[in-house]
């Protein structure tokens, strides 16, 4: 699969403490073995958000993201809850 990262999600991806970044990493390893591995809680977005889907990293963080088709993921955004406002 491949993986297509936005400049909004880079930006924000260079601000996370590297201990989140080590997290991220792993998930998103994680993610692409398994796109709806049950420890990712991988959903479907609603409202202004709808046709974006978002798994979670830890327990604070998210990653916004769509199926550009079906072989590649576009990650949108990454952030704590915020992200969604």
């Amino acid at each position: 699969m491949k993986v297509l990262y936005s400049p909004h999600f880079v930006r924000k991806y260079k601000k996370l403490p590297n201990k989140i970044k080590d997290l991220i990493e792993d998930n998103e390893k994680i993610f692409l073995k398994n796109t709806f591995d049950k420890r990712l809680k991988t959903h479907k977005l609603t409202g202004k958000f709808k046709g974006l889907w978002s798994f979670s990293v830890g327990y604070k963080y998210r990653i916004i993201f769509k199926f550009a088709n079906k072989d590649t993921i576009y990650l949108h955004s990454v952030g704590t809850h915020s992200i969604y406002k």
